[in-house]
């Protein structure tokens, strides 16, 4: 049914497409936040650290682009995760003017906790659906994001 206008009725906020994904996002998000919390790190160190974990090292210039952070913010980041002492900077072996962030072996252990318990996380907050309706989510996302 149309309305006055001669357009499509808008959709309820509640069954906008839009605003559930967002919500869902915002949930998953709340809870991996709190799953942090035993380790003293805030949700962007922990991915900082996955970064810099995945990549045994990364340039300050690469964490900032796969974060999609302001090169200043990853240099605070990684100031913050050296202060606990999970990576350190170490000189770039291809490039002497670059530097590197490096996990520490404590680093990489946490990186790998965390990664699990992430991973738990999804998996307890998505064992709602049935496997089968997890399956077509997951087919219907990947439709959303293909470019």
């Amino acid at each position: 049914m149309t309305n006055p206008r001669g357009r499509e009725p808008e959709r309820a906020p509640e069954s906008d497409p839009s605003d559930l994904l967002t919500h869902a996002t915002r949930a998953l998000r709340r809870r991996w936040a709190a799953s942090l919390e035993p380790w003293g790190l805030a949700p962007h160190e922990a991915r900082a650290l996955r970064v810099i974990s995945d990549s045994d090292g990364a340039r300050l210039s690469d964490i900032a682009a796969h974060l999609r952070i302001a090169p200043r913010s990853a240099t605070e980041v990684v100031d913050a995760l050296q202060e606990k002492s999970l990576v350190e900077r170490m000189p770039d072996p291809t490039d002497r003017r670059a530097v590197l962030a490096v996990p520490t072996d404590t680093g990489r252990a946490l990186a790998e906790e965390i990664g699990a318990a992430r991973l738990q996380v999804s998996r307890d907050y998505f064992s709602r659906l049935e496997p089968q309706e997890q399956d077509q989510l997951a087919a219907l996302l990947h439709r959303l994001i293909a470019d």
